[in-house]
């Protein structure tokens, strides 16, 4: 068994312990709900049964969304049984002796648990509101004062984010008024057989200034060259180590993408801004897609105006999104200053439907309006 699976139990068996087995319930209650938590604990392994892939829970959307719930639960009441007991050894010593814990205590740290994981999920699976963000760019032409570019990513598009959250999410997408769409990656979880209806109201993205896209590192864990040909057919233009020149009136502004960090790892070109800006006009504003946030100073080095990343989702909760950002150069969610350069990390479009939860996290479509920097 894969040792995620595994981690995964230690939630399950400290509830059990700390917080299910002190309880002053009947023993066969006790059983019964510590085997539920570690058939919870499991949803990952459920999930790869399911599809062939932890990524690709293939269950009907209500299952999806209440194995989310319950695990996204049974993860915070780990948590706040952890505080609890940090908290009684604290008591302990200051007082010498040993403290116990009310049953009263147990109950309202999951009652607690049970209603921020569904606030939580409530707040992942809703399609997100447009997030209104200007940017001041050096050197704008005056024809691009005003551009503004509409980022979606991590859509994550699954069993959780099906056909129809996609088609509300191209509804509001169109209605943003962008001149240029751009999906900075992670489109999808599970293979182009599984997602293909799920995919098709894609296709009614429109700007004018077209659509353009690059891949996130999910696009890597399934087949990345069908995955590929397919956005290409729904009219995504693929940027991968790639540039394309926008035009108004003899002005410039150059969109490049960049492949993810995950690429090498499955024999696919790994990220090459050289490679994507090579014949790019020099005295272009240039924005680039980069689905991770990691790179941002070399792409600040490189001249790089805007950068648009994801990957991150924000952090998902208040307070993990500081572990997050250890893992991702230190870039969460936002707006960053990275030397001249402005990177934004959006929370996300959608989110992966291994842990579909927001607390304090909102998932977003972020509109960008170049300003000239005075």
């Amino acid at each position: 068994m894969p040792i995620i699976f595994l981690v995964f139990l230690i939630p399950a068996i400290y509830v059990a312990s700390r917080t299910l087995w002190p309880l002053a319930l009947p023993l066969w209650s006790k059983i019964v709900v510590a085997l539920l938590l570690l058939v919870i604990s499991q949803y990952h392994l459920w999930s790869r049964l399911s599809s062939g892939s932890v990524f690709a829970p293939e269950f009907p959307r209500p299952v999806v969304i209440l194995f989310n719930w319950a695990f996204g639960a049974l993860v915070l009441l780990w948590l706040v049984q952890i505080l609890l007991d940090l908290g009684l050894l604290a008591t302990a010593v200051v007082r010498w002796q040993s403290v116990g814990l009310p049953d009263a205590a147990r109950y309202g740290a999951a009652g607690l648990a049970v209603v921020a994981s569904a606030i939580a999920v409530a707040n992942a699976v809703r399609v997100p509101p447009i997030r209104d963000v200007d940017v001041q760019v050096a050197g704008l032409p005056p024809q691009f004062e005003g551009y503004r570019i509409l980022q979606l990513t991590d859509l994550h598009i699954s069993k959780l984010f099906p056909g129809a959250w996609a088609s509300a999410v191209v509804t509001r997408a169109n209605a943003a008024g962008s001149d240029v769409i751009v999906v900075t990656g992670d489109f999808i979880d599970s293979s182009v057989d599984m997602r293909r209806k799920d995919v098709e109201p894609l296709r009614a993205l429109r700007a004018p200034d077209g659509v353009w896209a690059i891949p996130g590192n999910h696009e890597y864990f399934f087949d990345y060259d069908a995955w590929m040909r397919h956005l290409t057919t729904l009219g995504f233009r693929m940027l991968p180590n790639a540039h394309m020149v926008i035009r108004r009136g003899g002005a410039e502004l150059v969109v490049a993408g960049v492949t993810d960090l995950s690429a090498p790892s499955v024999g696919e070109a790994g990220p090459d801004l050289g490679l994507a800006l090579r014949g790019a006009p020099t005295d272009a504003p240039i924005v680039l897609l980069d689905h991770q946030p990691r790179q941002a100073p070399d792409a600040a080095a490189k001249g790089v105006s805007l950068q648009l990343s994801g990957h991150t989702h924000g952090g998902m909760i208040v307070g993990l999104d500081r572990l997050v950002a250890r893992a991702n150069g230190g870039f969460v969610a936002g707006r960053y200053q990275v030397g001249d350069m402005t990177l934004y990390v959006s929370n996300g479009t959608g989110l992966w439907p291994g842990f579909a939860l927001r607390l304090g996290v909102p998932s977003e479509m972020t509109r960008f309006t170049l300003r000239a920097k005075t």
